[in-house]
């Protein structure tokens, strides 16, 4: 192999080198750019779903909405914040109410249940609302004075 080649060789190798490189660095912008997005779609979905405690928590204080769709309500909304604050005792009794109401129908599904299957129904979530309507509300000013301490205070 002569010098000539050996120089041709060398600037091809240099060449796919510099272009590797430079696509590596746009791939890595890239990503980074994926992660910042990602990260600000978290945060948003944490502030949306923070103002909807919010919301939920104060019509459930003042009895605007009942018992079992506020702590369905609830539930949700903190599972969506951290899964482990429906574990805190001061958060149990949204989780509670779920957990004794899930079976019951809504919906298309309870419009197609008979009137006394409705009726059952209804005695059975005001059985479990009437239970826990006070320990719900306790719950919601946990909630609200959590928030209010910066809804971190209980972490």
């Amino acid at each position: 192999m002569n010098a000539i080649t050996a120089f041709l060789l060398l600037a091809i190798a240099l060449i796919v080198i510099v272009a590797l490189a430079a696509y590596a660095m746009k791939l890595r912008r890239e990503v980074k750019k994926r992660e910042r997005f990602r990260l600000d779609e978290d945060q948003r979905a944490q502030t949306n779903s923070l103002e909807n405690l919010d919301l939920v928590v104060s019509a459930l204080i003042q009895e605007q909405v009942e018992i079992t769709e506020g702590s369905w309500r609830c539930k949700v909304l903190l599972d969506i914040i951290d899964p482990s604050l429906n574990e805190r005792a001061e958060f149990r009794p949204f989780a509670e109410v779920y957990q004794r109401t899930q079976h019951l129908k809504t919906h298309s599904a309870r419009k197609a249940l008979t009137p006394r299957e409705r009726m059952q129904e209804d005695r059975e979530r005001l059985e479990v609302e009437q239970q826990w309507r006070s320990e719900v509300l306790k719950a919601a000013e946990a909630i609200r004075q959590w928030r209010l301490d910066g809804a971190g205070a209980l972490h």
